[in-house]
């Protein structure tokens, strides 16, 4: 099981919790604790990255938010979003065990049909891919360093 693996990002001193045999982590974001998986773990690590190394201010930053895809419900891990009210940046986050194949990559492009996002970030902690997406002419290119909050 890849609950808690170390990940190739920073270690954070998490708020980790033991309820009866299941693990929860105090989530900053959300302002509450959040039952511990192993996509947990990586979208948690991730966001302390974006805070912590890329400066994005935990007031702009949205998780597992909501929205319809082709009628049915689906939740974007991460969206971060500008002062005004902009989406910025759409991150799919992975267990470590999942492989960051084109599968995940068609399911982040799907979820950037509805958001029409710039920047995509998708990593399962273990590996991370960042994307530019030019919406004129329906390309993109992959980056290869997340650009910090001032750089967007």
């Amino acid at each position: 099981m890849d609950l808690l693996v170390p990940l190739e990002l920073p270690p954070y001193p998490f708020k980790i919790t033991d309820h009866d045999g299941q693990l929860t982590l105090f989530d900053v974001i959300r302002k509450r604790n959040i039952v511990l998986t192993p996509e947990e773990w990586v979208r948690q690590h991730f966001v302390q990255y974006l805070i912590l190394q890329k400066k994005y201010p935990k007031s702009l930053i949205k998780l597992e938010g909501g929205h319809k895809l082709h009628g049915q419900a689906k939740r974007s891990d991460i969206i971060i979003y500008n002062p005004a009210g902009e989406k910025i940046l759409l991150v799919e986050c992975k267990a470590p065990s999942v492989p960051i194949d084109q599968l995940v990559f068609d399911q982040v492009a799907r979820y950037n049909i509805v958001h029409k996002i710039r920047l995509i970030a998708v990593t399962n902690g273990l590996q991370h891919y960042f994307c530019s997406v030019n919406f004129e002419d329906n390309s993109y290119r992959f980056i290869k360093e997340l650009p910090g909050y001032g750089e967007i």
